[in-house]
């Protein structure tokens, strides 16, 4: 997680995402190179690590069948995400000469993402809680992960749907105040992304 995410969003997706999982951790920092909790975990000759991030020959998860990822991803697998803004992301990935070697994974979304009220550089990006959801969802319907998902992004949506009440509520004159609250929010995404997406 980038320390600008970790100190500011105490609210943010990859903090949410690290309540829902028991199996999972938060190792904050920009550059990872020399990172002893990463490095402890990419040492291990049990462990298979992976990034969650776009890539050329990224494995796919929504076109591969259980077996084919239960080989590809072994008995112990890590899966790390760079959790923060997509220019923050990609920074700590550039910075991080330990994680660029790692095997990829995407997999194909086909829904946009609820996050609103936060700029994404495309419709289909999804936040950190939304792209682990997806991961999730695909490793059980192949038996690879039996964890609940039913309310896994239910603090999400009433996170969600606080803040977009405060946006359009008239009286309240200490949230965003540059927002017009007369207008419904809009569709915030950027028309243009310079980067291509993977989840698209």
């Amino acid at each position: 997680m980038h320390p600008k995410e970790y100190k500011k969003e105490k609210n943010g997706t990859g903090h949410m995402t690290k309540l829902q999982l028991e199996n999972s951790e938060i190792i904050v920092g920009v550059d990872f190179t020399n990172n002893a909790r990463v490095n402890e975990i990419l040492n291990d000759e049990n462990n298979s690590s992976f990034l969650l991030y776009p890539g050329k020959n990224n494995f796919n998860l929504s076109t591969r069948r259980g077996p084919e990822i239960a080989s590809f991803m072994g008995d112990k697998p890590y899966l790390f995400i760079l959790d923060g803004t997509w220019p923050c992301a990609r920074k700590m990935l550039k910075l991080s000469t330990n994680l660029q070697p790692l095997k990829r994974l995407s997999f194909d979304n086909t829904i946009q993402s609820i996050f609103i009220i936060k700029q994404q550089p495309a419709a289909l990006c999804l936040s950190t809680i939304e792209s682990v959801y997806t991961v999730l969802n695909l490793l059980k319907e192949n038996g690879l992960e039996d964890c609940e998902t039913d309310d896994f992004l239910l603090p999400f949506k009433k996170m969600i749907d606080y803040q977009v009440k405060c946006i359009l509520d008239p009286n309240n004159n200490h949230y965003r105040p540059s927002i017009q609250k007369t207008i419904p929010l809009k569709n915030m995404y950027k028309q243009n992304p310079q980067v291509s997406i993977i989840y698209e």
